[in-house]
């Protein structure tokens, strides 16, 4: 098995480029337009059909 020489911290810290990942405008557009949509489904929907069911269950 070789061995790999050993190097220092610094020069092992010149090859460590960490970045995030940046997320297009169209996906982030997408999740609002989601979240509106279950805003929009909750208020309609959901919870006027749930006062019922609690009200008088099946």
């Amino acid at each position: 098995m070789s061995d790999l020489p050993d190097k220092s911290a610094e020069e092992e810290h010149r090859y460590h480029h960490y970045t995030g990942n940046a997320i297009p405008w169209y996906v982030r557009l997408l999740w609002v337009l989601f979240w509106c949509f279950i805003v929009y489904y909750a208020v309609t929907y959901f919870l006027p059909n749930m006062q019922t069911e609690v009200l008088s269950p099946p």
